[in-house]
């Protein structure tokens, strides 16, 4: 147990870095599914079957990397497990039934008769809607530290928006890369009105996190602190300039250039996450529990470390297969 040096440090290191690392992988990889999902009600029918083709081999798989999160925080942090889930109670009650919804609507939509379709895309829609806004309100109120005041309430209520934005501006770079012709048309025209709300969203989440927080605050403007970090807003301004500039040339005629704006958004959503994991840290549940003291004990945790390094590479190669596999654009959604 000492062969790497204090378990009870690098452990709970180790499991906050797989479990973060989880984290981002399912906001950016369910985003844009979630986001392809609230964008539904403005296509038109036959759009509207292109676009879930286009999330059609991944969405499920998305999701189990929240599953894999969700997991890793309970048996890893088990009295944060506890703390987090008791804030969150309604929100996670709330968007377990969107996810419910979402994936029944899926399903059912392909198989059902013309006069019914409409109504399973309605229900994809709330589903997606309810998962989205669901999963802002807790980061919102994460940020805000759990308590359920009117203020921290109504940050929570701007994030569950802006998130909700931001999905539907990744979901749009997806159908950019996916779709052709005048869908893809559309796409670029939401990613241009979207784009605004993944500023504000950014802008929001950056100033609220240090004025909330004297702790964070002193993080970040702290000398020499103010200039190692300065480059990560710095490539934020730079990565949003792209997305902008590229927004107003696309879809360009040979089509080379469609997967800049979701490659920016992607790497823009981790810069986003690694000021929030560097602004946070060392706590889990903010000002109130380390990852330290939140741990299972050393000797349960190293058991749990080998289970975590067979499954993550699992679910990892099979991400990169289904992806492999279903590149390219588009085409008919059959389940024949």
């Amino acid at each position: 147990m000492t062969l790497f040096g204090d378990p009870t440090i690098w452990l709970p290191i180790a499991f906050a870095t797989l479990m973060g690392v989880s984290i981002l992988i399912y906001v950016v990889l369910d985003g844009f599914d979630l986001g392809v999902g609230v964008l539904i009600p403005f296509a038109s029918p036959a759009e509207k079957d292109r676009m879930i083709a286009s999330i059609g081999p991944f969405w499920d798989a998305n999701e189990t990397w929240l599953v894999l999160a969700v997991g890793l925080l309970l048996v890893a942090f088990p009295w944060a497990h506890g703390v987090i889930l008791t804030a969150f109670y309604m929100p996670v009650a709330l968007m377990l039934l969107g996810l419910i919804l979402r994936g029944v609507a899926f399903e059912f939509r392909a198989k059902a008769p013309a006069s019914h379709k409409p109504w399973w895309n309605s229900a994809f829609f709330a589903g997606s809607l309810m998962t989205a806004l669901c999963q802002g309100f807790m980061l919102g109120l994460y940020i805000m530290g759990l308590e359920w005041t009117w203020p921290n309430v109504a940050f929570a209520l701007l994030t569950a928006v802006c998130l909700t934005v931001g999905y539907a501006f990744i979901g749009s770079a997806w159908l950019m890369i996916k779709t052709e012709g005048d869908l893809q048309k559309k796409a670029v025209a939401w990613a241009q009105r979207g784009q605004w709300g993944v500023l504000a969203g950014i802008g929001a989440v950056s100033l609220a996190s240090p004025l909330v927080s004297p702790r964070i605050f002193e993080k970040w403007f702290a000398v020499p602190e103010i200039f190692v970090l300065a480059p990560l807003p710095i490539v934020s301004i730079v990565l949003l300039g792209v997305i902008w500039i590229s927004l107003r040339h696309l879809p360009d005629a040979e089509d080379r250039w469609c997967w800049i704006p979701f490659a920016a958004t992607t790497f823009l959503f981790v810069l986003a996450f690694a000021g929030l994991a560097y602004s946070f840290y060392p706590y889990v549940v903010p000002e109130r529990l380390t990852i330290y003291d939140a741990a299972s004990a050393p000797e349960s945790l190293f058991i749990i470390l080998i289970g975590a390094l067979v499954v993550l590479p699992m679910i990892a190669g099979y991400t990169v297969l289904a992806y492999t596999t279903f590149r390219g654009k588009a085409a008919d959604l059959r389940y024949d």
